[in-house]
């Protein structure tokens, strides 16, 4: 169930899913058009609200949460938005202390919560997740670049690039496809993410990187899920994160490109059931 959010400066758009007052977990959602809390976690919220109070908020600039205009023009000047966004949920909502999980941009978005607000966090899953050193994928570069020369038929092409089998989603692609490019080409989404991802676009990854010294000092147990066929974020990120991270582990799922937790959902869940203690 959606609803809107004051929080802090802007309005936030909340799926919601689980027993409010227990323990909680808040889902940061990835960055491709189109994308937001929903399209990223309507398997895992239902799966796992059955124990947890599921939080899954579209980032601003993403869904329906707002649309700064003018937006920042860049990557730094929206991750310290998203930060004070999230922060502002769990004051707003009353929530003292949550689980993390963070996908893809979501997942640098995670790690910055983790060096500002330590505190507010328990326990952290990061899935195929940015923050480390990255060489910008073609796959991620069109993906970011979409507005270049946006079309149904691109978004269908990228789609793919998110599983390992394109199988998996052949008999709903032409759904799938309709849903993101109609969010992808609201006026108010366009604006946004053409001011975060404009070219060249290595220099957001590099902006997004958490320096060595600030991981050493994470020290929350972190679980590290990625597919070891991403195409999207190469699966050596999370590598990176295990050397740095004091108390991680990481989990690599065969047969599997970004899309983990929709691709591999069952397991997934699996995963962070084990992990957050059910």
């Amino acid at each position: 169930m959606a609803e809107q959010i004051i929080t802090g400066a802007y309005t936030t758009n909340l799926n919601r899913q689980g027993p409010a007052g227990g323990p909680a977990i808040l889902f940061i959602h990835g960055s491709g058009p189109g994308a937001n809390g929903w399209s990223n976690w309507q398997l895992a919220l239902p799966a796992l609200g059955e124990r947890w109070d599921c939080l899954a908020p579209d980032l601003v600039g993403f869904g329906d949460s707002q649309h700064p205009d003018p937006p920042p023009n860049d990557i730094r000047r929206w991750m310290r938005v998203w930060v004070d966004q999230m922060l502002a949920l769990l004051d707003t909502l009353g929530v003292g202390q949550v689980d993390l999980v963070g996908n893809s941009m979501g997942g640098a978005v995670a790690l910055h919560l983790l060096l500002e607000a330590p505190q507010r966090f328990r326990r952290v899953v990061l899935m195929g997740a940015i923050g480390a050193p990255c060489r910008l994928t073609p796959e991620l570069d069109r993906l970011w670049g979409f507005y270049d020369d946006p079309s149904p038929a691109l978004l269908a092409q990228a789609i793919r690039w998110f599983v390992y089998d394109d199988a998996f989603v052949r008999d709903r692609l032409d759904e799938i496809v309709r849903i993101r490019y109609a969010a992808a080409m609201r006026a108010d989404v366009r604006r946004s993410y053409t001011a975060m991802f404009p070219a060249p676009r290595q220099t957001h990854l590099d902006a997004l990187i958490v320096p060595d010294a600030a991981l050493r000092r994470i020290e929350q147990p972190v679980l590290l899920i990625h597919g070891r066929d991403d195409a999207i974020v190469p699966v050596d990120t999370s590598y990176y994160l295990l050397n740095r991270l004091p108390n991680a582990e990481l989990h690599v799922i065969g047969r599997c490109s970004h899309w983990t937790q929709i691709e591999h959902s069952q397991r997934f869940h699996q995963l962070v059931r084990a992990f957050l203690g059910e």
